[in-house]
């Protein structure tokens, strides 16, 4: 069991401290730095209601945030952390404590000047990530229940894509990426079939997660296998299905900066197909 030492508690819930392996660390906790002077022991085998920030450009932003953060906010944080590590049940990228920190606090700064907060992409990220969504719509209950803010159901979205991220150890800006040319792509679904699409439709729910497997597939430059005869079907008796899964993947393309594989325009198309029929 190591022991690390304090080098200074910045409030009572931060501290900077010496670690044996990692050098100067972060430590992130309810209480962890109440009554904490220069020198005294910490054992790690408090770590499990403690977060610990090794990188020194995550330990830079986030001691930047400090300033904004008083003791009851990084309380609510720290709780709403814990809360996803606990349901999640897996490891979550550190960085995690920034992004959330930054986020929650500009939401709230929002809330109070009577700003209102849009996520135009809450339908998709349901959508695509429901067991994140479901972890996050606790969150946003918890936050509202520790504070006197109300935060809107658009949060649960944003703070879902947080989640994601930090589960899948991706950067939120591709998350954010990726969800916005789903949303892009379905617009362009609706406007080329003059459909209405219903989003809370279980048609949607299949276009939407077929095309974020599709993505996740071009990503990893993986190939599907082409159905020629299938191909050839559907290119002759559904040419306008077949010709948009085609400007679909053109858009993919561009916005991922990748090849998509052929075989991925006859799957589409069978989406698209059934969505077609469905609204005729």
């Amino acid at each position: 069991m190591s022991t690390l030492n304090v080098k200074k508690a910045l409030n009572n819930n931060v501290l900077i401290a010496d670690h044996e392996s990692y050098g100067e660390v972060v430590l992130i906790g309810k209480g962890i730095g109440f009554n904490r002077k220069k020198g005294d022991p910490i054992r790690n085998d408090i770590a499990e209601k403690m977060f610990v920030l090794k990188g020194e450009k995550e330990q830079e932003q986030y001691k930047n945030l400090l300033p904004f953060l008083n003791d009851d906010m990084s309380n609510v944080i720290i709780s709403a952390i814990e809360l996803i590590r606990k349901r999640t049940n897996s490891f979550l990228n550190e960085h995690i404590h920034i992004a959330l920190t930054d986020h929650i606090l500009f939401a709230i700064n929002r809330l109070m000047r009577g700003m209102e907060i849009r996520n135009p992409f809450l339908v998709e990220t349901r959508t695509l990530y429901p067991f994140e969504y479901e972890i996050a719509r606790e969150v946003v209950g918890m936050i509202n229940e520790m504070t006197d803010v109300h935060l809107p159901e658009g949060e649960i979205g944003f703070i879902a894509l947080h989640i994601h991220s930090a589960m899948m150890n991706k950067d939120l800006s591709e998350v954010n990426q990726h969800s916005q040319l789903i949303g892009r792509l379905t617009g362009m679904i609706e406007q080329q079939l003059d459909v209405k699409i219903n989003k809370e439709s279980v048609d949607y729910m299949r276009l939407v997660r077929h095309i974020r497997y599709t993505i996740e597939r071009v990503l990893r430059e993986e190939r599907v296998e082409e159905p020629e005869k299938i191909a050839k079907l559907l290119k002759e008796e559904y040419p306008l299905c077949y010709n948009l899964s085609w400007k679909l993947i053109k858009m993919m393309q561009q916005t991922l900066q990748k090849p998509v594989y052929d075989a991925e325009a006859v799957y589409l198309t069978m989406h698209l197909q059934r969505i077609q029929n469905k609204v005729k």
